[in-house]
C-alpha cells in the first residue's frame, strides 16, 4: 500500500515556473507508473502527465506538451512535475496518483494524495 504527499504548490506570476514533487511512502513504490491531475475550480478533474515505472515512458495532456515535465526518482521514492510557463488557466489543485499503467483515466490509479493548490496570477 501506498501513501502519497504531494508538496510544492503555491502562489506564481503567470510566466513563472513552479516544481511540484509527489513523495511515496511504501516499499513498492517503483513498481507503479505515476500520473498528475488537475482539478480547477468549478471544473472536472483532467489527467496532466503521467510516468511509466521504467522512467522510459511519459505521456501529456495536449495543454502541458512543451511545459511540463514528469520525471521519477525511485531512490526516493518521488516524483517530480517541474511546470514552465505557467498561466492563469493552470490554476488548479493538482494530485500525484499511483497505478500499475500510466494512463488518462482517473479509475486506473489506486492510491492518490491530497492535493497541492497552485495559483498562478496574471
Amino acid at each position: 500500500q501506498l501513501q502519497l504527499v504531494e508538496s510544492g504548490g503555491g502562489l506564481v506570476q503567470a510566466g513563472g515556473s513552479l516544481r511540484l514533487s509527489c513523495t511515496a511512502s511504501g516499499r513498492y513504490f517503483k513498481q507503479y507508473s505515476v500520473a498528475w491531475f488537475r482539478q480547477a475550480p468549478g471544473k472536472e478533474r483532467e489527467f496532466v502527465a503521467a510516468i511509466h515505472w521504467n522512467h522510459a515512458n511519459t505521456y501529456y495532456g495536449d495543454y502541458a506538451r512543451g511545459r511540463f515535465s514528469i520525471s521519477r526518482d525511485n531512490a526516493k521514492n518521488t516524483v517530480y512535475f517541474q511546470m514552465n510557463s505557467l498561466n492563469p488557466e493552470d490554476t488548479a489543485i493538482y494530485y500525484c496518483a499511483a497505478g500499475y499503467n500510466p494512463t488518462r483515466l482517473q479509475g486506473d490509479y489506486t492510491y492518490w494524495g491530497q492535493g497541492t493548490q497552485v495559483t498562478v496570477t496574471s
